[in-house]
């Protein structure tokens, strides 16, 4: 590996501390020497075969996405500008309770068919990895930036108990232990769940309880996709607060929102029951993405029961007209568990992409505009994308409120997640935007945050969480994962109309002390890896 001195650097070490100026050497992919204030005090300044002028540009850790939706875009598209373009040079996969490990033949064909919306089809991948170590070897292989995994409980779920609706027999309950303690073994960092996904969602909370425990017995961390992003949005985090109380697990809280009308405002409310549980011993952290819509696919909204048993099954029910009456009904007026309990509101929902290109045309329209042009009510459009495109559409959800977004992002757990998902024509722009919109936006144009604790929010934070000794701030013998970034120009290219614009401002970028981002460009080096969780001593 190439010795590089990096020269007159402005520091933000990921602290939280103020910055300093320094010369920083990074030798065999690692920090090797922070010189401070150099060229002020007149002392000998460190050499390298390379050195890099960086007058002007802030040195930073990598960012860690720790909500990311990478799990195939890996593996697909070695350039994966998307993240690496932004900064990140760690992301957090296997999230929402769904991923392609641990699984077996039968289960690895129903988790594609579920989450193709996230990650697309899968026919371009050859997936020759069936439990987690194999999965994280496939990705040793060579990959942009690096990766950490959560195991997926959803999946485990479907592996031991398939896709139905009850509680797990003791017998499978303790193969979902076993599932669980081999994939932390085997490198997981913890475990997720998609409480408003099936089959996850089916779980109680003395089985999740259980599981827990065993993540907890690694040192792992839970990140649950709670029940409820809506109307029972503070009930659903006091549950994940208390069960992981119960389990003495720490809780990772995913795409920590208050959404929909019911919520405008409420962000305190929430903020005061973390505090309340912090105050008390809890050991709990969330991220956010620094935008108001979400994100997800229109399969996401149908009601628990109408998803029972599978993709298969659910496309049977939609098939069916008493049935698909019968969902609408409880979509349009009841309030579906997977649209969190409120009443759907058509014109709210975008779909941001679709599997088949003859359906291209509904892109970048809500469900209500599509309607509107073809003379029909918005649930048949509706139901009519869910059929024609095998439950593949994915949508943007306008149900968010910038006052909660501001108010969560401020508080001191809180990390950055981009929950981007890459498919589709107009993918959400988090995911190209994530975290220059961060820098650019809630620092530079708002003074949300100062610039030290932003960078902090995004490096040294996600590291403690994920238990990572030597990543996450700017330190000697630490890994050479940095960004380098003006501050005066970092910004968000992406757009909710042109959301696949890479950002401005961050010129370049390494993983394991090598360029991926250089002059602004991808190289064409693939130094990521799997960053495989270490049980505790």
């Amino acid at each position: 590996m190439e010795q590089l001195v990096i020269r007159d650097a402005d520091v933000v070490d990921g602290s939280g501390a103020p910055s300093y100026r320094a010369d920083v050497v990074v030798d065999g992919g690692r920090i090797t020497s922070i010189v401070k204030e150099a060229a002020a005090a007149g002392c000998q300044r460190p050499k390298a075969r390379r050195e890099l002028d960086a007058e002007g540009l802030v040195l930073s850790p990598g960012f860690v996405d720790m909500h990311a939706h990478s799990d195939l875009a890996l593996l697909r598209d070695p350039d994966h500008s998307a993240k690496a373009a932004q900064g990140v040079t760690l992301e957090v996969i296997g999230q929402d309770g769904l991923s392609y490990a641990p699984v077996d033949d039968r289960t690895l064909g129903e988790v594609r068919r579920a989450i193709a919306g996230w990650n697309g089809p899968g026919d371009d991948i050859d997936f020759d990895w069936r439990t987690v170590g194999e999965y994280l070897d496939r990705l040793d292989r060579g990959i942009a930036v690096n990766a950490a995994y959560l195991i997926p409980q959803g999946t485990v779920r479907a592996l031991a108990v398939g896709w139905e609706d009850r509680p797990a027999t003791p017998a499978e309950l303790d193969r979902m232990r076993q599932l669980v303690a081999e994939g932390m073994e085997q490198g997981a960092v913890g475990m997720s769940s998609g409480l408003t996904y099936t089959p996850g969602m089916y779980a109680r909370d003395a089985e999740l309880t259980e599981l827990c425990r065993v993540v907890a017995s690694y040192g792992g961390y839970y990140c649950p996709h709670h029940r409820s992003y809506g109307a029972g949005a503070l009930e659903a985090y006091r549950e994940m607060i208390e069960l992981t109380r119960e389990a003495g697990c720490s809780l990772h809280l995913a795409h920590a929102t208050m959404n929909f009308g019911v919520n405008k405002g409420r962000a305190p409310e929430l903020l005061a029951l973390l505090d309340e549980a912090l105050a008390a011993g809890a050991d709990i952290s969330l991220d956010t993405y620094p935008y108001t819509p979400g994100c997800t696919t229109l399969a996401a909204v149908l009601p628990s029961w109408a998803s029972e048993g599978g993709p298969e099954q659910t496309l049977g029910r939609l098939a069916d007209d008493g049935t698909a009456e019968r969902i609408r009904h409880h979509l349009e007026v009841i309030g579906s568990d997977g649209c969190h309990g409120v009443p759907v509101e058509w014109e709210t929902i975008e779909i941001s992409g679709v599997n088949d290109p003859a359906l291209a045309d509904h892109v970048g329209r809500t469900i209500a505009e599509s309607a509107a042009l073809r003379g029909e009510e918005p649930w048949v459009t509706a139901r009519g994308l869910l059929l024609a495109d095998r439950l593949a559409p994915t949508i943007l959800q306008h149900v968010g409120h910038e006052e909660n977004v501001r108010e969560i992002m401020r508080h001191r757990v809180h990390t950055g997640g981009s929950d981007g998902i890459l498919q589709g024509a107009k993918p959400h722009p988090r995911a190209y935007g994530t975290f220059p919109h961060y820098l650019g936006h809630y620092v530079r144009e708002l003074g949300v945050l100062s610039l030290e604790e932003c960078v902090a929010h995004l490096t040294s934070r996600p590291a403690a969480r994920l238990r990572l000794p030597d990543r996450g701030l700017v330190r000697e013998g630490y890994v050479a994962d940095l960004v380098l970034f003006d501050p005066a120009t970092v910004a968000a290219g992406s757009t909710f109309a042109e959301p696949r614009t890479l950002p401005t401002g961050i010129p370049y970028v390494l993983v394991d002390g090598r360029f991926v981002i250089e002059d602004g460009r991808r190289t064409d080096v693939l130094a990521g890896r799997a960053v495989r969780g270490t049980p505790p001593a």
